[in-house]
């Protein structure tokens, strides 16, 4: 069985930094692509960042470019996302995904995702 487990979410002032982890388990996690998504209150689902299964390509939304890096540790069977500078609009609750295919690429459609974490940032 999948498990997707957040942790790292908080309350976190303007310009605030924070670093979610994602625990996976339940499937070989270094032959998937993973990615963080997000959804504020009353909005879409929005794809923040996703990483090929090997760590080494990278993509984000333009909207926490230059702010955000998500990284993994295949050994800890861990996702991470390091989030910096926060923004109030980065304010919504935090999922990991795991790609719906497995591949050394960046895919963006995944088939599972984790409960979530909220962060909430404040003025």
């Amino acid at each position: 069985e999948v498990q997707l487990v957040e942790a790292g979410g908080g309350l976190v002032q303007n310009g605030g930094s924070l670093r979610l982890s994602c625990a996976a388990s339940g499937f070989t996690f270094s032959n998937y692509a993973m990615s963080w998504v997000r959804q504020a209150p009353g909005k879409a689902f929005e794809r923040v960042s996703t990483i090929n299964s090997g760590g080494e390509s990278t993509n984000y939304a333009d909207s926490v470019k230059g702010r955000f890096t998500i990284s993994r540790d295949n050994a800890k069977n861990t996702l991470y996302l390091q989030m910096n500078s926060l923004r109030l609009e980065d304010t919504a609750v935090y999922y990991c995904a795991k790609s719906a295919v497995r591949s050394p690429y960046l895919r963006y459609n995944y088939d599972y995702r984790g409960q979530g974490t909220q962060v909430t940032v404040s003025s």
